[in-house]
């Protein structure tokens, strides 16, 4: 029998691109012939996969699923927005997100889980998915929210298919009061969430590093200054920031003369019990992702071989 070396792994990965240990199973599995090894892992569907890999994903879809008190959000991306208006994509995620519902709310636990009528993991049928379609695509985030009692409503901005877009949201209230008004002003508090993208539900959640940095703005914007006058400017411009960033103290985009927190004390009297908001997920698709430039005019031209 062939000794599987590092050295010989080292090859297969440098031709397929292929992951490592996929590379070793491989090899193992067709007698350390490299030939044979690659095309193991062509019908496998994970020499495409991993030779797309390298190729910026920021496009594809946000998806929400809620069960009521149980909601998760998840963002699966590929390469372009057409692969969001193909069906089997669609459906892959959709079925993702419900699995999802099942989990801790991790991609960790997302990939591995099992993919429904079939004998699969989650990872394995998106790598068959985009040896299909031919796109490089992944499982970028997920978050999970769980409310005891009360309700977690979901918003969809730019929808491509129900419960799938370009931003999904996710708000979860907790209370004993009427469901159905809970779920009414749940989606116009997503819709807000959507809008308006607060960095937390009150200033608790903001950390440290970022109320230094907009002190350090305000205080460069007044040099000058006598300190005591620095310090004062600073205290009231991060109040000011809070405002402005978080959920609660943010004007209601639906009537900009009260808060979000104020909005929720007055419904209090039409849901028949106490409100408490207890968190919100908010994913803009591709957000953060560094997406290639590129000359669209010279790549027609290289196409046709043109200099």
């Amino acid at each position: 029998m062939v000794e599987i070396t590092a050295g010989l792994v080292k090859d297969l990965r440098e031709k397929t691109g292929a992951g490592m240990m996929d590379c070793k199973t491989a090899l193992k599995e067709n007698g350390g012939d490299i030939e044979a090894a690659i095309d193991w892992l062509r019908t496998k569907g994970l020499a495409k996969a991993a030779k797309k890999a390298g190729r910026v994903a920021a496009e594809g879809l946000v998806a929400v699923e809620s069960s009521g008190r149980t909601a998760t959000a998840l963002e699966v991306n590929a390469e372009t927005d057409f692969v969001a208006r193909n069906a089997d994509f669609q459906a892959f995620v959709r079925e993702a997100a419900k699995i999802a519902l099942n989990t801790d709310g991790t991609i960790e636990a997302l990939t591995a889980a099992h993919f429904p009528g079939e004998s699969v993991t989650v990872g394995e049928r998106l790598t068959s998915l985009i040896a299909t379609i031919g796109e490089n695509m992944s499982l970028r985030r997920s978050t999970k929210l769980t409310v005891s009692k009360g309700f977690i409503a979901s918003y969809v901005h730019g929808a491509v298919t129900e419960g799938q877009g370009r931003i999904g949201v996710l708000v979860a209230m907790e209370s004993e009061g009427d469901v159905e008004k809970l779920a009414t002003l749940g989606r116009q508090i997503a819709m807000h969430v959507a809008a308006l993208n607060p960095l937390a539900l009150d200033a608790s959640g903001i950390d440290a590093a970022t109320i230094e940095r907009e002190k350090a703005i305000l205080i460069e914007k007044n040099q000058g200054k006598p300190a005591n006058v620095l310090e004062k400017i600073a205290e009231n411009g991060i109040k000011t920031f809070f405002k402005e960033v978080t959920l609660l103290e943010q004007p209601f985009v639906h009537d900009g003369s009260k808060t979000v927190a104020q909005v929720l004390k007055e419904k209090e009297g039409s849901v028949g019990a106490p409100i408490k908001l207890t968190g919100f997920v908010r994913y803009a698709l591709g957000e953060g992702i560094e997406k290639e430039e590129t000359d669209f005019a010279a790549e027609v031209a290289a196409a046709a071989g043109q200099s």
